[in-house]
């Protein structure tokens, strides 16, 4: 699994798409997130939706588990050079792995009526903590610069797999799994700000969300133990929490997921190769 991870990895960050008045550090691909360099003060959208642009021109964008084949990006560039380019955009297809899962507790597979209630108004707090919007260059470019792992161990789980609950279709997994013992300590892989910190959600026990700046966020699932608190300024290697098996877990592991904007994306493309034990 871990070579499979070096592979994608591999493939992402080599080569650079470019087009007249952009530079790509990447290729796209399903569950990527990708930067480029356009002229300061140039508008860029991705399909018709406007991305942010940073005062020194970096942009970015991400792809989901399911991208279209292509995606249309726009640049419209000011000043005395004036103009705009366009490009379509080639979107790498990956190979999904299928996974069962067992001894999953029957009343998250299946949740009573009672708490339904609850999981709407857990739902609408996940929302909400994902879509505030903190507009701070250095975070994100703290990210470009690299994330480290939040925890180190095997990868039990990759993104984008078909899960099976208890041998029914269930949907497919969002995150990066990796194993660890129950009180294992959880770090910030980057900059950030918490903007979500619950010890016990219905479906995904202690979690924690992390914002990296313009609508990118880390959330880590399934915590024993929840150490920050809302509006707390994270570094790297900061410690936030703790791993446990909470909410739908049937063992002790972290869930380390990432969203951009409304499009969740695959955490182990922008963190290194998992360092062997």
């Amino acid at each position: 699994m871990k070579k499979i991870a070096t592979a994608i990895i591999a493939t992402l960050f080599t080569g650079q798409l470019s087009a007249a008045c952009i530079e790509f550090n990447a290729k796209p691909m399903q569950g990527g997130f990708i930067w480029a360099k356009v002229a300061p003060g140039s508008e860029v959208s991705l399909d018709g939706q406007q991305l942010d642009v940073l005062a020194d021109g970096t942009t970015f964008l991400g792809f989901g588990r399911d991208a279209a084949k292509t995606a249309e990006l726009t640049v419209e560039t000011k000043g005395n050079s004036g103009g705009s380019c366009s490009e379509t955009l080639q979107v790498a297809r990956r190979d999904y792995k299928l996974q069962k899962v067992e001894g999953v507790p029957a009343k998250t597979v299946h949740p009573p009526k009672e708490q339904l209630e609850r999981i709407r108004r857990e739902g609408a707090l996940v929302r909400e903590a994902r879509s505030e919007r903190i507009a701070r260059p250095e975070l994100i470019n703290a990210m470009i610069a690299g994330f480290i792992w939040p925890i180190e161990g095997p990868i039990s789980g990759v993104y984008g797999s078909q899960r099976y609950y208890n041998g029914e279709p269930g949907r497919p997994h969002y995150g990066v799994d990796v194993a660890a013992p129950t009180g294992s300590v959880v770090h910030s892989p980057g900059l950030g700000v918490v903007t979500l910190a619950e010890p016990d959600l219905f479906y995904s026990g202690g979690t924690i969300i992390v914002d990296h700046g313009y609508l990118l966020s880390s959330t880590f699932l399934h915590l024993s133990k929840v150490l920050v608190e809302v509006g707390d300024e994270l570094k790297a290697g900061d410690i936030i929490g703790e791993v446990g098996a909470t909410g739908r877990a049937t063992g002790p592991h972290l869930d380390w997921r990432m969203n951009w904007r409304a499009t969740r994306i695959d955490p182990q493309l922008l963190a290194p190769p998992m360092p062997k034990p």
